[in-house]
């Protein structure tokens, strides 16, 4: 086991094989690391061995990693020093208590993951220690079963401990990443960057989720864009009445960077297209959530909300 002062990771497990986790566990497998990838869907997993892991775009590699399962519980015999989940939010709890069950000091778990407060999800039932979150800076989409398309890729990435004892092994998985081709940085100001980037989701992809538009369209059409720009003011309205700073020119840094949107579909469309559910209740409903806690009316995300849970009900 690791030690407190001298972790260095070298295994880890992928949880979700989507195109978030491919990323993650193709530049970690080809850093030289054991990884495990790991998704309840088998036919994702097939070609992650052989021929391996294709991204195209941003990045281009194609890697093998090092093995393949469908069910958590196996994690337990493999033993990897860290586990990052990059599945959808809704699934945290089943994950969060299947980790439990094998769970030992010195393991960390990282939410590879968008939305507000999923790091809180994995801490309620394995506490605060072993929790890391992130903040992604990588746009991806699923071509196929482990082929990946990248259509942008704005390093740095960003991580931090939910326990400030554990910040020196937060530095080391940073440090692992960016070693791998995935430059990350440690922080102390994730919460900040979470809602900074979660804003912009919650503005954009229930927009296109509801419409079918993608990004670039849904800026580019001057009625579908008040509904973006009154979300957007929206969401700053509950982050500040909750004191998240955002910064003073949070907004015009936003609308530049949405309206240099590709075009393309965000992943929630993608994932309405699909039937699969959506991470609306970790974007749109937090914001309704906070807006509750802090006495702030959120008509646009509450309708936003409910039309994209309207969409999963189909």
């Amino acid at each position: 086991m690791n030690t407190k002062s001298e972790f260095d990771p070298q295994s880890f497990a992928v949880i979700g094989a989507g195109p978030v986790g491919c990323i993650v566990a193709a530049f970690l497998a080809r850093g030289g690391h054991e990884v495990i990838l790991c998704d309840v869907v088998s036919d994702l997993l097939k070609p992650a061995l052989d021929p391996g892991i294709i991204i195209e775009g941003a990045e281009n590699l194609q890697q093998k990693v090092t093995r393949t399962c469908t069910d958590i519980d196996e994690l337990a015999d493999h033993d990897p020093d860290v586990i990052f989940i990059t599945v959808k939010a809704n699934a945290l709890p089943l994950i969060a208590s299947a980790i439990e069950g094998f769970y030992r000091e010195g393991m960390y778990i990282v939410s590879w993951q968008n939305g507000i407060d999923t790091e809180l999800e994995l801490a309620k039932i394995l506490g605060k220690a072993p929790v890391m979150r992130a903040v992604v800076n990588y746009g991806c989409g699923l071509v196929g079963p482990a082929h990946v398309s990248m259509p942008f890729h704005h390093p740095p990435h960003h991580i931090q401990e939910m326990d400030p004892a554990s910040r020196r092994e937060a530095i080391a998985v940073a440090e692992t990443l960016s070693k791998c081709g995935l430059k990350t940085d440690h922080t102390d100001q994730i919460i900040s960057m979470v809602w900074r980037k979660t804003v912009m989701n919650a503005s954009m992809n229930p927009v296109c989720a509801a419409t079918g538009l993608t990004m670039s369209r849904a800026m580019n059409d001057p009625i579908v864009y008040q509904i973006v720009d009154a979300l957007v003011k929206e969401c700053l309205k509950v982050s500040r009445a909750n004191e998240i700073n955002l910064g003073w020119n949070y907004y015009s840094d936003a609308m530049e960077y949405m309206r240099s949107a590709g075009d393309h579909k965000p992943s929630m469309l993608m994932d309405i297209e699909a039937n699969r559910r959506t991470e609306i209740d970790f974007m749109n409903g937090k914001f309704v959530e906070y807006g509750q806690q802090a006495g702030i009316e959120t008509p646009y995300n509450s309708t936003l909300w409910a039309l994209v849970k309207g969409l999963e009900s189909k």
